[in-house]
């Protein structure tokens, strides 16, 4: 399969495609070939999450999912507390989202397309 096809699949501009499939190669997760070679997967479907490809495609701050402004107003109430506030139950939803994406792999995501 070809960068090509793919964007022509999703409908998007095929650089937008090339950059992820640049990121998924750093990430060891496929092989690109130029020209007509395609792309191919290292790995078994099955042994290939969700979070795998999360992780490969996205940059998180220090690993965080949500993060603050690092300098809030002291004086404020509010600004002085709320990132001590909310930091935990938003490490809470990150944790739980990353245990779902590893939960699902490509194999679920084929089987799914295949019905």
């Amino acid at each position: 399969m070809t960068s090509s096809l793919i964007s022509d699949s999703v409908n998007v501009n095929p650089v937008i495609i090339r950059n992820i499939l640049i990121q998924l190669q750093k990430a060891d997760i496929i092989t690109v070939k130029r020209g007509t070679g395609g792309i191919s997967l290292n790995r078994k479907i099955e042994n290939i999450n969700l979070l795998d490809i999360f992780n490969a495609v996205e940059s998180l701050d220090n690993n965080k999912l949500f993060s603050f402004h690092e300098n809030p107003n002291k004086k404020c109430p509010v600004g002085s507390r709320i990132n001590d506030i909310l930091q935990p139950k938003l490490d809470d939803v990150q944790n739980a989202m990353e245990k779902e994406l590893k939960k699902t792999t490509l194999k679920d995501i084929y089987e799914k397309l295949k019905n």
